[in-house]
């Protein structure tokens, strides 16, 4: 596979009959759908998911996505996420980067940056990330070509 970076977290994907929109390829939302199900699933291989964000009152969200949708997917096919911790600030910010390609013949479908900030469950509130945020998703980071 022709991965941006080195070394991705990769989530298998299938495109679904539900996610197809009435020009017969998958709809914008179902791969903003794919980024949240693989940023998830990457997070829980860091041994950060719902159970410990809740544990910890602590959870990372979005505070803003960029996706550029470069070739479109459709019914049936078989793809796969990959993403990369590529930036943080070590208290409130991270930045996840992603690419979707579709294996069947190496085409890159989306390319997407995440941006994530670090809230308190309990309030809402922006709040520093705790010792646990710093050794998984620390030990995830990796640098941008």
């Amino acid at each position: 596979m022709n991965w941006d970076l080195e070394a991705p977290f990769i989530e298998q994907v299938q495109v679904q009959p539900e996610d197809i929109d009435e020009l017969g390829h998958a709809n914008n939302a179902s791969y903003v759908r794919w980024l949240e199900r693989c940023a998830w699933q990457h997070s829980r291989s860091l041994g950060l998911g719902l159970d410990e964000y809740q544990q910890l009152n602590r959870a990372m969200v979005v505070l803003r996505h960029e996706i550029d949708y470069l070739a479109s997917a459709y019914e049936g096919e078989e793809l796969q996420m990959g993403t990369w911790i590529v930036s943080w600030d070590s208290k409130l910010r991270m930045t996840r980067r992603f690419q979707l390609l579709r294996p069947g013949d190496g085409v890159t479908l989306l390319r997407a940056y995440t941006t994530f900030a670090c809230v308190e469950l309990s309030t809402g509130r922006p709040r520093r990330m705790p010792a646990e945020f710093l050794d998984g998703y620390g030990k995830a980071i990796v640098g941008e070509k």
